[in-house]
Order: C-alpha cells, then sequence, then structure tokens
C-alpha cells in the first residue's frame, strides 16, 4: 500500500487515548498528526520509514557527533560500573561488615531511593544551563564519593556514604541520554539508542570483569570501587574539554536575554500541569522497568553462588555472557524499533523474556547458566535498549534532559526495593541447591517476580503512546525568548505547537515546500513529508 491515508483524530482523555494506542498497535502503518501553517490539524497513516543498513547509518554520525554520543555513553557505564560495583559483590560486603546479605542491599535500596531527588536537580539544571558542567560535577562528585565508600569503617558510615552517592547518580541518565541522542541524526536513533542503554550492561560488565580479576577475597571489593572511582572521574575530565552541545548553544544564541528570572520554574510547572498525564504514564512505564531489570540481575550472581553452587569465578564468567547478550539485545531491538515501532519492539522482548524464565533458572552448571542468563537478558534488554529514545520522544521538546531523568529516576524509586524484596522472600523459603542442602531461593522468586512484571510492562505499553521519529533538534530552551518574538515562542519551537493538538505523532507539513528533497517526499495533499524532518515556513524550509 502506498501514499498517505486520512486517519480518526488524536484521541483526547485518558480511556479513549488508550483504546486507540491499543488499536493502533496492530495497524501497521504510523498515525500523524499533521498541522499546517494556520494550526490547523488533521491526521493521517503513513508508512513506516524503510529499515536502513545500520553501518550506512552509523556513518552519517560526524566525528563530533560521535564524540558527544561516545562521552554521554562513557557516561552511562561509569554511572552502572559505580553501581554494580556494590551489587555483585553483596556476598563479599557482607562478610566484610559483619552483616546479612539482606542488610547490605539496604544500600541499593537507599541508592536507587534518592536517585530521583538527584535527576531532577541535575536534569532541570541541564535543560536551564546546558549539558556541560551539570555532568561535569555529577561524575567529579560520584568518583570522590567512590573513594569514601571505601574509607567507611563502620556499616553506618557505609549506608550514608551510598545514600548521598545515590543523589550524585540519579543525575547522569537524563544529561548523558539527552546529550548523545540530540546529537544523532534522526533516523539513526534508534539504533544509536539501542547502544546507548547498553552502557549500563557494559557497566555491568567491566564490574564484574574487575570483580573476577580483584579474586574472591574480603577485601577485594575495594579495589573494584578504586576502578569505578577512576573511571568516574575521568568521565569529568574529558567532558571539561568538550564543549556544549550544539542544540543547546544554538537555541540559546535564537534567545534574546533570557526571560525574567524565575521564567524558567513558571514554564516548568506548566509543562507538569500541561502533561501530568504523561508525567504520570512514564513513570509507571520507569517503575515497571526498573523492577524487571533489578528484579532479573541484582540477585542473580547471588543466585548462582548459593544455589546453584558455583564459585566466585564461574559466577563472574557467567554474569559476563549474561551481560554481553544484554549488550547484542539491546543494540539489535533499539536498531529494529525504528522501523517495528517502540511498543511492538518493547513488546514482543518482554514476552520473549517471559517465556526463557524457566530456562533461566531451572539449569545446572556455569555452561548452561551462561547460555540461558545470555538469551534472557538480551531480551530483558531489548526491551531496554528502546527506552532511551522513547522517553526522549515523549518528552516535551524545552525538557529532554530533566523529563526523562526524573521519569526514569521515580521508576528507579519506587522499584528501589527490589532487590530486598527477592531477599528477603528468598531467604524466607529454602530449596535443595545444586549441592544437595538447603539453600534460599532466589531462583523461585526471581522467576515468580520476573513473569508478573512482564504482563505488567506489555500492558502498560499496549495502552500507552509512542512518538516514534519525532523531531526536536529546534526545540527553543525553557525560560528563553526567541529573537524578533515578544511572546516568547511563536515560531521557535514547532513541536511546543504540535503538542497542544494531542499526544499523537507529531509531523508538521506545509503545502508550501516543494516535494522531491533528498530526505523528504510530497504526497498527494502538496504537503512535505520527510518523516518529520522539514518544516517549510512561506516558502522557507526548516529544519527540526
Amino acid at each position: 500500500m502506498s501514499g498517505n491515508q486520512p486517519a480518526d483524530p488524536v484521541a483526547r482523555g485518558i480511556i479513549p487515548t488508550a483504546k486507540q494506542a491499543w488499536t493502533d498497535l496492530f495497524h501497521w502503518r504510523m498515525r500523524v498528526e499533521v498541522i499546517n501553517s494556520s494550526g490547523e490539524s488533521y491526521c493521517e497513516w503513513q508508512n513506516p520509514p524503510a529499515l536502513k543498513n545500520p553501518f550506512s547509518l552509523c556513518a552519517q554520525l560526524t566525528g563530533r557527533d560521535w564524540l558527544y554520543f561516545a562521552v554521554g555513553l562513557f557516561a552511562w557505564i561509569a554511572d552502572a560500573f559505580d553501581f554494580h560495583a556494590l551489587s555483585i559483590q553483596t556476598v563479599k560486603l557482607s562478610k566484610y561488615y559483619g552483616q546479612s546479605k539482606t542488610s547490605i542491599s539496604t544500600a541499593i535500596t537507599l541508592t536507587l531511593l534518592l536517585r530521583s531527588v538527584g535527576a531532577a536537580f541535575f536534569g532541570l539544571a541541564g535543560d536551564k544551563w546546558g549539558r556541560k558542567w551539570p555532568m561535569v560535577v555529577n561524575m567529579l562528585v560520584l568518583g570522590f564519593l567512590q573513594i569514601a565508600t571505601i574509607y567507611s569503617t563502620t556499616f553506618q558510615q557505609f549506608l550514608a556514604v551510598r545514600s548521598l552517592f545515590g543523589l550524585f547518580m540519579g543525575g547522569v541518565y537524563g544529561n548523558a541520554i539527552a546529550m548523545a541522542l540530540e546529537n544523532c541524526p534522526v533516523n539513526a536513533r534508534g539504533l544509536m539508542s539501542g547502544v546507548l542503554q547498553q552502557g549500563y550492561s557494559m557497566g555491568y560488565v567491566f564490574a564484574a570483569c574487575a570483580n573476577l580479576g580483584v579474586g574472591g577475597s574480603t577485601d577485594s571489593w575495594k579495589t573494584v570501587f578504586w576502578i569505578a572511582a577512576g573511571l568516574s572521574i575521568l568521565a569529568g575530565v574529558i567532558r571539561i574539554f568538550l564543549p556544549e552541545s550544539k542544540q543547546f548553544r544554538e537555541a540559546k544564541k535564537a534567545g534574546k536575554h533570557g526571560k525574567p528570572p524565575g521564567a524558567f520554574w513558571h514554564e516548568t510547572r506548566m509543562m507538569l500541569v500541561n502533561e501530568w498525564r504523561m508525567v504520570v504514564y512514564c513513570i509507571i512505564l520507569m517503575t515497571w522497568f526498573n523492577y524487571y531489570s533489578h528484579t532479573s540481575q541484582d540477585s542473580y550472581t547471588t543466585f548462582m553462588l548459593t544455589q546453584k553452587g558455583l564459585n566466585n569465578s564461574q559466577a563472574s564468567r557467567a554474569s559476563i555472557l549474561m551481560k554481553a547478550g544484554a549488550c547484542v539485545g539491546g543494540t539489535v531491538v533499539g536498531y529494529l524499533s525504528q522501523f517495528v515501532g517502540r511498543r511492538r519492539s518493547i513488546i514482543v522482548s518482554a514476552l520473549m523474556s517471559g517465556i526463557l524464565i524457566a530456562a533461566w533458572i531451572l539449569p545446572e552448571g556455569e555452561r548452561s547458566l551462561s547460555v540461558t542468563g545470555f538469551f534472557m537478558q538480551f531480551f530483558v534488554q531489548g526491551a531496554w535498549g528502546v527506552i532511551p529514545i522513547h522517553l526522549n520522544e515523549l518528552s516535551p521538546p524545552a525538557f529532554r534532559s530533566s523529563f526523562p531523568g526524573v521519569t526514569y529516576q521515580i521508576g528507579n524509586m519506587i522499584s528501589s526495593p527490589s532487590a530486598q524484596i527477592v531477599n528477603v522472600v528468598a531467604e524466607s523459603i529454602s530449596v535443595r541447591g545444586s549441592r544437595g542442602k538447603l539453600e534460599p531461593a532466589y531462583g523461585p522468586t526471581m522467576g515468580v517476580a520476573t513473569a508478573i512484571i512482564v504482563m505488567g510492562i506489555v500492558v502498560t505499553t499496549m495502552f500507552g503512546p509512542e512518538k516514534r521519529g519525532r523531531k526536536f533538534e529546534a526545540a527553543k530552551i525553557a525560560g528563553v525568548v526567541e529573537a524578533g518574538d515578544k511572546r516568547g515562542d511563536k515560531r521557535g519551537d514547532v513541536e511546543a505547537q504540535a503538542q497542544a493538538h494531542g499526544e499523537g505523532k507529531v509531523r508538521v507539513s506545509l503545502s508550501s515546500v516543494p516535494s522531491g528533497d533528498e530526505k523528504g517526499s510530497g504526497n498527494g495533499n502538496g504537503n512535505y513529508n520527510d518523516k518529520g524532518d522539514n518544516v517549510g515556513h512561506a516558502g522557507n524550509r526548516e529544519k527540526i
């Protein structure tokens, strides 16, 4: 089928929107809202963009684009390494401080609880003052807090430092993905989103490699924390020598002198008032996703050490292979989501991980657990690979740093007891392990919890919005007046105008733009469609 076809208007209200999202899931074409120069809107069905060779997509990035992406990815890897340096060494830390594994997992809970506060502070700082310096401060302080953890002599000091660590850890995600993805070409963002999200898995792999390298002695956990500190400080230092993001600098230059003091916070409040449904939806989605990852991986090393009887080296190798699967899955599924759709990619990946639960917890031995763990995390992180670009597309354009970071970290906060819940339930039930002894029931606990979470993700995603291919490159900075526009937001942010018309996918098409551009083509209505790439204003073309 070729050519665009009329579609029903974007639904209004929670229930009608959910119904429309459900039906759109089974319609291969994308529902697109087209807004003309008069602000009038109508919807039509458009074919999804063709799936391009991933190497040609990568070739579209300039050297500077790659530099920004690499730094964002490295910061995310360092952040994940910092977190997993604790979670994969729970057994060592419990011996060092003379505490139960459940007590040590309290540190994980405190870290996750306070990350949302850091996400709000550093995310809003990134939207107001740029991505650079908030990230620099963030990464340097994280490194110093890792060092402070090493010198915590009591368990109470350890918990206090990890709580403070959580505040600063929460600020990394939003600024990292905003900086990395806003500099990528639009049709490459699905692929790059998948690669970027796997910074989390890479951080796990590097932490597991470090844990394997230092051995199983009780004091060896400190060496892993020294490595984590070095990575975080290095990420901050590298960011110092890179300029501010090009999009942020251009948007800043387009503004006059900024609005009066307090204008940024006024716009923030207005965004929350206008977009509260989207905020709530993204928090619910991120809550499910954070339960998904933490339940399926935080206690898995402990599961292999106790219930399956593996030694530290075997469990570390299995963990590394498991996360290698995560890196591959996130990249592949993120790439496919550009064509298949964000929601379909998430749903299929989640269902596949649910199917693999039995194969993930029942096998015996390092080799079998490594293989099934590889495929389990392929699909778990495959679903996760879509999240960075999905959250960016759902975000209000002027809040692309704070919105993804805050919703992600609030979801993290709500799911913060996940490791503790698994440990408490597992240690209250005994099953016969591989060595014939009664051991904590980590396998059954993780299996049942993951099955429940998978269904939660599937249902939430089925009835949620999607804005695949949304453009936000020319979005103005919150609190800045567009030059020559006394009203501040008359023409500078096409996406902000489009948001007022509903929560469907947004494209802007004006009849004054000719067809046949190298990136787009005309339709039968004389409108210019570039999967959202170009906007014309009275014969002018403006990249958005």
